[in-house]
């Protein structure tokens, strides 16, 4: 099965639809017109083979590199050269994080394993 990105207007995902292998080679043809949704269709892969990744509602598509980029997910962080958001900080290797938007840094997420 092949999976297929439907864009509006601003080129962002609104929809991911299944289209069967035989109808692959040409699904926009086959999503737009033969099942009469309409719209902009582009292809995407669940193991990341076309368009870096696979496209979920709310990822944008850049026509330029021909790919799809996740939403951003905190307001700070920017999108490198490779289609990934970055962190103002680099996330440490050591451990379990979760980013602190407001005071702009990393806290280690701490597991109690005695209150199972």
């Amino acid at each position: 099965m092949a999976h297929f990105a439907r864009l509006d207007e601003n080129n962002i995902v609104t929809q991911v639809l299944v289209v069967p292998d035989s109808q692959e080679h040409r699904g926009q043809e086959y999503l737009a017109d033969e099942l009469a949704l309409g719209g902009i269709w582009k292809q995407t892969s669940y193991n990341n083979n076309i368009r870096k990744q696979y496209a979920g509602i709310g990822f944008s598509y850049n026509e330029e590199a021909d790919v799809f980029v996740a939403p951003q997910p905190f307001p700070s962080w920017s999108l490198d050269s490779n289609f990934d958001w970055q962190p103002p900080v680099p996330m440490p290797e050591d451990g379990m994080y979760y980013w602190d938007e407001e005071n702009q840094q990393w806290h280690a997420i701490v597991i109690d394993e005695g209150n199972e």
